[in-house]
């Protein structure tokens, strides 16, 4: 478990350390975000929008942090 200012090496359940979310722009999209966040990724980037022609879809990058911010 982590706590704030701890970070561990990997994410947890052989996760990769950079992730691209995407899918429509719905309550679950914002679920799969929040949940990398508790997991403990950080955001990278500003979310990319785009239209297929019928949806909003959005693409959210996300990285495990390897160090303290500051170390």
């Amino acid at each position: 478990m982590r706590h704030r200012g701890q970070f561990t090496k990997q994410p947890p359940n052989d996760l990769p350390i950079y992730r691209v979310l995407t899918g429509p722009d719905d309550a679950a999209f914002c679920h799969r975000v929040s949940e990398a966040l508790a997991l403990g990724y950080e955001l990278y980037g500003s979310v990319a929008v785009t239209f297929d022609g019928q949806s909003v879809i959005l693409a959210q990058a996300i990285i495990w942090p390897r160090t303290k911010r500051g170390a």
